[in-house]
């Protein structure tokens, strides 16, 4: 049976931060929720767009080659395919993503924060 999620609910329970959940699917794209803190890293996803909305608190999306966004709750803004970016929140920050389902966590860099697509489903 179908139920309602919330979201912000689901991101406020998270126990680690940049460690995104997925909460739901729409066509070819999963909805993710993250808890973030401190600063993620400098990549780029060549192949896909990413949306990023604040749920609760501020984000600063530093982009290469342009000025930094900032995000307060209930903003959002799309990286563009290819676009190098680094997410930054100076206090905890709960964001909702929406992606492709090919979209790599932290697209062509690998590092200790990065998370398997099975783990952002859960399965990990």
């Amino acid at each position: 049976m179908a139920k309602a999620t919330s979201p912000q609910a689901v991101a406020a329970a998270l126990t680690e931060y940049w460690s995104p959940r997925v909460v739901g699917e729409l066509e070819e794209n999963y909805i993710k929720v993250a808890k973030v803190h401190g600063s993620l890293c400098w990549h780029s996803h060549d192949d896909e767009d990413e949306l990023f909305l604040v749920l609760k608190g501020h984000l600063r999306i530093e982009l290469e080659n342009a000025e930094a966004i900032e995000l307060d709750q209930g903003e959002m803004f799309v990286v563009p395919k290819g676009v190098r970016h680094n997410p930054v929140a100076s206090d905890e920050c709960h964001i909702l993503l929406i992606e492709r389902k090919s979209t790599l966590h932290t697209g062509d860099v690998v590092m200790d924060k990065t998370r398997s697509l099975a783990e952002q489903l859960g399965d990990a």
